[in-house]
C-alpha cells in the first residue's frame, strides 16, 4: 500500500503495559488502513529510569511515568497535548480522572500526557489461603503484624517501592513528604514512619527485598506461601480468571489508627507524543482514541489494561471480570498522594530508595537516615534550578 505511515511507540514489558497498546494500535490501524503503529517494550526498571528525552528522539509515542512531567516541561521533548486536543476532550479527562491521575501529567500549565492507566499501592490477598488458615483480613497495623508473624505477608522491597511506601507511611501519619524546600519530612514524622516500616520489615522474608510488585504477585500466585500483601502497586491482571495459577483479590488498605486507611503514593502511566514525531496529527488521533471512555472500558481493558478513565473503574462488566478489583480499590486511588514532579526529583527518586531499603534490612539511626535523605533532596532541588 502506498503512503503507509508507520509510527513507533515504546511502553513497558508487562501484560498490563504492552498488550493493550498493541491491541489498540491494531484496532486503530483497522480503522485507519494507511497507518501502522508498532509498539516496543522495555523493562519496568528501564521504564522508571531511562530519560524520556532520549526515547523521544527514537519514538513517536511514549508511555511514561508521571514524575517525568517536570522534566518534560523543561526539555520540551514531548508535546503539550492541551494544544492539540480540544478543550472538551481535556475537560472529559479532568472530570473522569481516577484520583490525581490526570493532574499528575499536568505541569507548568500544560498537559504532557493522557492518563491511560491508573494505579496506587493497594492490599491483595489469596482468598483460598485465608479460608484454609481460617483467617480474617487484617484491618489495623497490629492485625498486620500478627499475620506477618505467621510468615504469610510480603511487600515489594526494591528501592523505588520502599521509597513510595515510606512516602505512604508519612502521609498516613498526617504529613505529606517533599512539601518544604529544605527537607523531605519533619523529623518527628520521618522517624515514626521509618520505625513503623522497619517493625513490619523485620517480619518478612528477606527475599522480598529483591521483589517489585509483579514479583510479589507472582510469588503469591505461583506458590502457597504468601497469603497477603498490605501494599504494592495494584495489578488487576491477577484478579482475572486464567491469568495466574491462583486468583488474587484486591482491597483497600489497613489503618494505622483504627480509623483512617493508609494513604499510598500514586502510580499509573500516561500516553505522550514525541515533539520529534513526523506524524503528530496521527499520533494525536491515536492518543485520543486510547484515552476515550469507550476504548478504556473495552479494547484497552479487555487486553490486560488497567484504565485511567473513571468510567471504566465504575463499569459493572469491568468489575465482574476482575473480582471487583476496580470498585474495591477505587477509594485508595481517590485519596492517593501525588508525589513531586519537579525537574530534579528523578535524581532524588533514583537514589533515596537505597537508603530506606538499607535501613529496613539492617536497621540504623533514623535521624541519620533522614539527614541523608535531606542532603539528596537539596541536591535534587538544585538540579531543578540548573
Amino acid at each position: 500500500m502506498t503512503n503507509r505511515k508507520v509510527l513507533k511507540g515504546i511502553t513497558w514489558n508487562h501484560s498490563r503495559g504492552f498488550v493493550p497498546m498493541v491491541a489498540t494500535a491494531q484496532r486503530f490501524s483497522e480503522l485507519n488502513p494507511d497507518v501502522e503503529i508498532v509498539w516496543e517494550k522495555r523493562s519496568l526498571q528501564q521504564f522508571a529510569d531511562f530519560s524520556i528525552e532520549e526515547l523521544a528522539k527514537r519514538f513517536d509515542l511514549l508511555v511514561i511515568d508521571h514524575p517525568w512531567a517536570g522534566f518534560a516541561a523543561k526539555t520540551k521533548s514531548i508535546l503539550p497535548l492541551d494544544q492539540y486536543l480540544s478543550a472538551e476532550y481535556i475537560k472529559d479527562q479532568q472530570v473522569n480522572t481516577v484520583g490525581h491521575s490526570c493532574t499528575s501529567y499536568s505541569y507548568d500549565g500544560h498537559q504532557w500526557a493522557l492518563a491511560i492507566d491508573a494505579a496506587t499501592p493497594v492490599a491483595s490477598s489469596r482468598p483460598d489461603l485465608f479460608e484454609q488458615h481460617k483467617l480474617a483480613l487484617p484491618k489495623t497495623f497490629e492485625d498486620l503484624l500478627e499475620l506477618a508473624d505467621r510468615g504469610l505477608v510480603a511487600f515489594a522491597g526494591i528501592p523505588i517501592d520502599v521509597l513510595m511506601s515510606f512516602y505512604m507511611f508519612c502521609c498516613s501519619l498526617g504529613e505529606d513528604p517533599c512539601q518544604a524546600e529544605d527537607k523531605v519530612i519533619s523529623e518527628e514524622t520521618g522517624i515514626k514512619a521509618l520505625q513503623l516500616f522497619r517493625q513490619l520489615a523485620t517480619k518478612i522474608d528477606p527475599e522480598n527485598f529483591e521483589r517489585n510488585p509483579i514479583k510479589v504477585y507472582e510469588a503469591m500466585t505461583q506458590t502457597d506461601e504468601v497469603a497477603y500483601c498490605p501494599f504494592a502497586y495494584g495489578y488487576s491482571n491477577y484478579s482475572r480468571r486464567g491469568y495466574a495459577r491462583r486468583l488474587l483479590h484486591f482491597h483497600d488498605m489497613i489503618t494505622l489508627d483504627g480509623k483512617t486507611n493508609l494513604k499510598s503514593t500514586l502510580g499509573g502511566t500516561g500516553l505522550a507524543i514525541s515533539s520529534s514525531s513526523e506524524h503528530v496529527d496521527i499520533a494525536v488521533e491515536y492518543a485520543k482514541y486510547v484515552g476515550s471512555a469507550e476504548c478504556q472500558q473495552t479494547v484497552f481493558f479487555e487486553n490486560g489494561g488497567q484504565p485511567g478513565h473513571l468510567s471504566a473503574w465504575t463499569d459493572n462488566e469491568v468489575n465482574r471480570q476482575t473480582a471487583n478489583y476496580f470498585a474495591n480499590t477505587l477509594p485508595a486511588l481517590q485519596r492517593a498522594f501525588l508525589r513531586p514532579r519537579y525537574h530534579g526529583h528523578m535524581y532524588f527518586q533514583d537514589h533515596a530508595g537505597d537508603m530506606v531499603r538499607d535501613y529496613l534490612m539492617q536497621g540504623g539511626n533514623e535521624g541519620l537516615i533522614l539527614n541523608g535523605l535531606n542532603e539528596l533532596y537539596l541536591k535534587s532541588r538544585n538540579l531543578e534550578m540548573a
